[in-house]
């Protein structure tokens, strides 16, 4: 699946998207952030508060129970302002 970073998560990692094969054990949005952060300094850093993390699963913006299988866009982003 693509991961795409947004906003000051694309900054602070230095990478806008990475394709990755998370383990079956990963199965909801949480699961992946925390997966995420274990396999990388930066990822772990970006996400310390993953509470502020928000994430839209093939562009649908979902909670972080939300389940991941078969999906092929995960996009991660921080949260979102109004104007």
């Amino acid at each position: 699946m693509k991961i795409r970073y947004f906003a000051w998560l694309r900054e602070r990692l230095n990478r806008g998207e990475e394709e990755v094969s998370p383990p079956p054990e990963v199965v909801t949005v949480a699961d992946l952030i925390q997966w995420l952060r274990s396999r990388d300094e930066a990822a772990d850093l970006a996400m310390q508060k993953p509470s502020l993390i928000k994430a839209a699963v093939d562009a649908e913006i979902v909670p972080h129970t939300a389940l991941i299988a078969n999906a092929k866009v995960i996009a991660l982003f921080p949260p979102m302002t109004g104007g």
